[in-house]
């Protein structure tokens, strides 16, 4: 509640600043509602807040035939963000705030049983040369496709290889440099410490730490305006351009049947069960000339997958989700700015979690009206699970980001 007064308050003070006064900002579409910079350099503020709606039809196959479509409507996501440099150029910050059911929903005991609103909140130093240091809430270095912002999809959504194993947000710290091997070639090595919980825990730190470790190749050099993390050749690249992802996380006694998500593993005496997971991505990112194509390599194990109680025998019913996933994206983007684009995500499981292997195939249409800022998006998303008919899905939608 007095998040939400303090964030009322505050755009009522600027648009109350702003009809008094009746100023013409320099800004343009997409690029912030606020861009501050004080007098003397010595911090700024960039405020964007952003939403996606989507509409979804969704028909499920009973064996026999499809049924009759269920159909839906949604705020996807509704996002305030607020990010720029304090004191110095080399220290940077970035806030983002969720707004939206699925952004705040998660309540429970570690997080006082309050809405998840903050995202992101976290500091960024560059201590010297190409070496930086962040420390707070944000992303792991984890698989492309979760890194890659909501704000700048090719498709509706993420596919069921995120959905399923990804590492997401933590509270920890983050070491990460860039190395030359090269006139063009490069190298990022990413490196983190987190709770291991996920985001918004404030009831201490259940179980281990998590450890995650990446490392990035680019031989063609550095994509547009980082294209290597926004899917869709917005920029038509005019050489070839690739990056080649690996990714090592381990989540030491974790808690929760996907380490950083899902349900915490209770016992009946009230402890946590504690397992520790191991979780391996390995990605591809290629653009050229409107053409974008990504790939995905998704792997997780737990030591002991099967919850049990402190006797050690008896199960809990709680399971850690393991297995394996592929996904497999391209898309083409015309210079009528339509793009077609598709999709194959395939996810398999461990048989400890008698849990069916699925497959999914889609096929989505976009057209960009200013780049991922303004958009709308269609997809058509057809699902087996066992090798048999499932669910078509059909979803439609607009993203705009100011």
């Amino acid at each position: 509640m007095k998040l939400r007064l303090t964030l009322i308050v505050i755009l009522t003070i600027a648009c109350s600043s702003t009809i008094s006064s009746q100023e013409i900002s320099d800004t343009s579409f997409g690029k912030g509602i606020i861009n501050f910079v004080a007098k003397d350099s010595s911090f700024s503020v960039k405020f964007a807040p952003r939403f996606q709606v989507r509409s979804v039809s969704s028909w499920d196959y009973d064996g026999d035939k499809y049924s009759s479509p269920e159909h839906s409507f949604t705020v996807r996501r509704a996002r305030l963000k607020f990010d720029g440099f304090a004191y110095s150029t080399k220290l940077k910050y970035k806030i983002e705030l969720g707004l939206s059911n699925r952004d705040i929903s998660g309540a429970n005991q570690f997080n006082r049983n309050t809405p998840r609103y903050i995202l992101d909140a976290v500091i960024m130093w560059n201590f010297a040369g190409n070496w930086e240091l962040w420390a707070g809430q944000t992303k792991l270095p984890g698989n492309v496709e979760r890194v890659v912002s909501s704000a700048n999809m090719q498709l509706i959504d993420r596919s069921l290889l995120n959905s399923r194993f990804n590492i997401d947000r933590d509270l920890g710290v983050q070491l990460r440099h860039k190395t030359s091997l090269g006139s063009r070639f490069f190298m990022r090595e990413k490196l983190s410490v987190s709770q291991g919980e996920g985001r918004n825990v404030t009831e201490g730190n259940e179980g281990g730490l998590q450890y995650t470790g990446r490392i990035e190749f680019l031989p063609f050099g550095a994509f547009k305006s980082k294209g290597d993390y926004s899917q869709s050749d917005l920029k038509r690249e005019e050489k070839p351009k690739l990056m080649l992802g690996f990714t090592y996380n381990y989540n030491q006694g974790a808690v929760r049947e996907r380490g950083f998500a899902g349900d915490y593993m209770f016992r009946d005496d009230g402890s946590l069960y504690q397992t520790d997971q191991t979780t391996v991505f390995a990605d591809v990112m290629f653009k050229y000339n409107g053409f974008s194509f990504m790939s995905e390599y998704a792997k997780r194990t737990a030591d002991d997958p099967i919850a049990t109680e402190v006797d050690g025998i008896t199960p809990t019913g709680d399971i850690v989700l393991t297995g394996s996933a592929i996904n497999l994206q391209a898309g083409y983007l015309f210079k009528s700015n339509y793009e077609i684009a598709l999709r194959y995500t395939m996810v398999e499981f461990e048989d400890v979690t008698q849990a069916l292997p699925i497959d999914q195939y889609t096929l989505g249409f976009n057209k960009f009206i200013v780049g991922h800022k303004l958009k709308v998006q269609s997809d058509i998303n057809y699902t087996t699970v066992n090798g048999k008919k499932d669910n078509i899905t059909f979803r439609f939608g607009f993203d705009i980001h100011f």
